[in-house]
């Protein structure tokens, strides 16, 4: 699992990523998960969601590591939320046109690619005084929790059962209703992408309205 490469390179950096986190923290506590997304006062939105980017990764990298050995290439061959829904990876280098594998593969990748980004100072800057790029929070941010929300999506369809029986299902619900209530307080998932989870995020309470 990845943490912000800055918690280490500066004193400054670290003690302000150590606050949001602390910040965050306290609220989740609250079970005011509403109330947990909210920007604290005074900080940086950019650096905000980046926090929380971080966090989201390693949440649905504990989750799905959990479920894994059912995930296989023979049982889930494609990545797909269901017989309506399929997801093809894509990432501009190695695969530039969209090409169709098995949910294990697409995790894969999608984890590698997305731990790639965090680890990119062009991307996810840690010097103090440099900042996010002007479109962090339209394409860096909103593409990797459209891509975050699809591993949910394929979770809650192919491997729901297995998370109840090894009683994750609290985890994973309390999880899930974190992430999906941060990308919509800050508008990164278009409400069409919400489609394959829709009657999860109703029965969790979340609208797509913030």
């Amino acid at each position: 699992m990845v943490s912000f490469k800055g918690e280490a390179s500066s004193s400054t950096t670290k003690s302000t990523q150590y606050q949001l986190r602390r910040f965050a923290e306290a609220t989740l506590g609250s079970s005011n998960l509403r109330l947990a997304v909210l920007l604290p006062e005074g900080e940086d939105v950019c650096e905000w969601v980046a926090l929380h980017i971080v966090d989201f990764y390693n949440q649905i990298n504990m989750i799905y590591a959990a479920i894994a050995d059912q995930c296989t290439h023979e049982a889930c061959s494609v990545m797909s939320a269901g017989p309506k829904y399929e997801y093809h990876w894509s990432d501009g280098q190695q695969y530039k046109k969209p090409v169709r594998v098995s949910a294990p593969q697409y995790i894969s990748l999608l984890m590698d690619w997305a731990q790639k980004q965090i680890s990119n100072e062009d991307t996810f800057p840690t010097q103090p005084g440099r900042p996010f790029p002007l479109n962090f929070l339209t394409a860096t941010a909103a593409l990797i929790f459209r891509r975050f929300l699809r591993v949910y999506a394929h979770i809650y369809h192919h491997h729901y059962t297995t998370c109840r029986q090894r009683s994750l299902e609290p985890l994973l619900n309390t999880a899930f209703k974190h992430f999906t209530c941060f990308a919509i307080h800050f508008n990164l998932i278009q409400p069409k992408d919400f489609a394959p989870v829709s009657d999860i995020m109703v029965s969790l309470g979340v609208t797509t309205t913030s």
